[in-house]
């Protein structure tokens, strides 16, 4: 595929979503949201594929071709706040390419090809990452998910009857799972470590989110003596320092990006500072070892400080270790194709667990992700979708 080509197909999406500060608020069941999926509905069509929903939200557009389970692949449209355009979207346009490289070469495929837009994977709005594809799995409690609320106070639930969906139906879908032989789901590089311009992945590091709760007495700013404060935003400030160290000397990476205070005023000292930590690592022992570093330091600051605090996840992946077949298949099939881990979250690292699952990924020259700095070439994105065509040509015939 010529670099045009990509371009073309890629400008259709470039402005749905953007905001004033040059990223993207693409959240899922949003108005932006509905209008993706309908473009996505739109170009299935044009291709004579057949779309459904899943009971969880998930789109699939399909390439009824061929007999026997299908081969899966696609991403996500959803953003975080301010994102960057490659996390997602660029796996959902690159296999519509992908498709159109195979009917223009003549290819028919022995079993089904399937397309598909996962929701919520950024966990964006609804604060579990992946959420669409851990239903699927089982893995998250239905129940669960429809209570989950956003910022503004909205459940799962109501979102998704707002769009025309029954969250009722949330679930476990086995037999969805069983339809697919395969999962190869494309992503723009999260890092600056490719030279070449696709890439295969061997892992994903062990991962998770808390929720910091810390608890204060809230008071005037300018008639309160110092000895008299129990400042929950000190305990915090602390926390955000100590999460690095730990991460630092332990080997892993730890980041505090979301924080909100009551009653979020300038004059007044805070009564309760709520606050997420993202930690990850190369294994499990490494993960563990940082939250039981953070947590004691913590709680020993809050006694110091009187206040208190209290630490929950909300999400926890284990190390997840690509088909390792699977992986140096298409390794070679791209004629030795880097291969490297990530400490990124995918749909794939859920997936992985009940389909043999692989992950190309196409450089970033920056290595900026979850922020509008976040690019590819779109010479490098057209040598991703002939890499896709090429693994989607070799597993599907």
């Amino acid at each position: 595929m010529d670099a045009t080509g990509f371009r073309r197909l890629w400008d259709q999406i470039a402005e749905t979503g953007r905001a004033d500060s040059g990223g993207y608020l693409r959240f899922s069941w949003s108005a932006t949201d509905l209008a993706l999926r309908e473009w996505f509905d739109a170009q299935a069509a044009e291709r004579g594929l057949r779309v459904e929903s899943d009971r969880n939200g998930n789109r699939f557009a399909h390439w009824d071709a061929g007999t026997g389970p299908g081969v899966l692949t696609g991403s996500h449209f959803d953003s975080v706040p301010h994102g960057g355009a490659y996390d997602g979207p660029l796996g959902i346009v690159s296999a519509l390419l992908a498709v159109d490289e195979l009917r223009a070469s003549g290819f028919t495929p022995a079993r089904p090809i399937v397309i598909g837009a996962f929701t919520e994977e950024e966990g964006g709005r609804f604060g579990v990452p992946c959420l669409g594809s851990r239903l699927m799995a089982g893995v998250v409690d239905p129940d669960r998910a429809r209570a989950l609320t956003d910022p503004d106070g909205t459940t799962l639930a109501e979102a998704m009857r707002a769009a025309g969906a029954d969250p009722d139906a949330l679930g476990p879908d086995p037999e969805r799972l069983a339809s697919f032989t395969a999962f190869v789901e494309l992503h723009v590089e999260q890092g600056r470590a490719l030279e070449a311009p696709v890439g295969v992945a061997s892992a994903i590091w062990p991962h998770g989110r808390w929720r910091m709760t810390f608890t204060g007495a809230g008071d005037h700013a300018g008639t309160t003596r110092i000895p008299d404060r129990r400042d929950p935003m000190l305990t915090f400030a602390f926390a955000v320092l100590a999460a690095r160290k730990e991460a630092r000397l332990a080997g892993g990476l730890a980041t505090v990006g979301r924080v909100e205070a009551v009653p979020n005023a300038t004059n007044a000292i805070a009564s309760q500072v709520t606050a997420w930590l993202d930690s990850r690592a190369p294994d499990e022992a490494v993960l563990a070892e940082i939250l039981s570093g953070f947590t004691s330091k913590v709680k020993d600051r809050a006694e110091r400080d009187g206040t208190g605090f209290t630490i929950a996840a909300e999400s926890e992946t284990p190390i997840v270790e690509f088909d390792l077949a699977l992986r140096d298949r298409i390794a070679a099939l791209l004629g030795g194709a880097p291969v490297l881990p990530t400490g990124a979250g995918h749909d794939a690292g859920v997936l992985a667990a009940h389909v043999p699952t692989a992950m190309l990924f196409v450089r970033n020259p920056t290595g900026v992700s979850h922020a509008p700095g976040e690019g590819a070439s779109d010479e490098d994105c057209a040598a991703g979708v002939d890499a896709l065509a090429a693994v989607l040509r070799d597993l599907a015939c």
